[in-house]
């Protein structure tokens, strides 16, 4: 039991330092943000605020709108439940407030992790039209950008400890309205990348943190997700001790 616990510790904060390596390593490319995040990059990027603070305060947003949404859930449920049940319920929503509310704890420690990123990985863009050898580069590292967030949110989801709030906000609007969580995340995604471009466009003339990055990390971010749980997620789930 020890031992699974010490796996299960291992992949959850291994998975939330490779996402946030992988989240900064795609903004170092200046080919478009992850689309989750677009919002913290664009507004630190238009008032000039440090990266990880403006998304530690949309983190709190979400968090924040996780705990309104399982309480209009409770809400509903109520009205449906015989009175054994909401007993019940009751107890299970206070773990379930709770969960969400460590979620902000745990946003301070992975974005200073992303700070720490920030400040030591180079950038790969100058600013100035890229040759094709260093477009090329670019390109390269935008995919193993994309590859290493989705398998770091792969491993941390799948130890179903504290979820990060980017994904926690995209499971409790899922559950809420009876939708995949699939769909759910192409809808969070796209509603990220509308706030980001208005707010960016309306502030400064131009399109901030959205590009060809932005788009593949929409499409492709789910399914490393889901290639890596094909070939890993067994293991892990054994090693680990997690419950199916």
């Amino acid at each position: 039991m020890k031992k699974a616990t010490l796996y299960r510790g291992l992949f959850y904060i291994l998975g939330l330092l490779v996402l946030a390596l992988g989240l900064t390593l795609n903004t170092k490319t200046g080919l478009g943000v992850s689309p989750i995040i677009s919002v913290a990059y664009s507004t630190s990027e238009i008032f000039h605020q440090n990266f990880g603070n403006m998304t530690l305060a949309l983190y709190t947003l979400f968090v924040a709108g996780e705990m309104i949404l399982h309480l209009i859930r409770e809400k509903r449920r109520k009205k449906k439940a015989p009175k054994a049940l909401i007993h019940a319920g009751k107890r299970n929503l206070k773990l379930v407030l709770l969960m969400d509310f460590l979620q902000i704890p745990l946003s301070l420690i992975f974005t200073r992790f992303l700070n720490l990123f920030l400040v030591f990985l180079p950038d790969l863009y100058s600013g100035e039209k890229s040759s094709p050898k260093e477009m090329t580069v670019r390109i390269l590292f935008l995919l193993l950008a994309i590859i290493l967030t989705g398998i770091g949110a792969a491993m941390s989801l799948n130890m179903r400890v504290i979820p990060n709030p980017g994904d926690g906000i995209v499971q409790a609007i899922a559950d809420c309205i009876h939708k995949s969580v699939g769909f759910t995340k192409n809808c969070v995604d796209l509603t990220s990348i509308a706030i980001t471009s208005v707010l960016s466009l309306s502030l400064t003339g131009h399109l901030v943190g959205i590009g060809l990055g932005t788009i593949l990390a929409m499409i492709g971010v789910g399914r490393i997700i889901a290639l890596f749980n094909h070939l890993f997620y067994e293991k892990m789930r054994v090693l680990s001790g997690v419950e199916v």
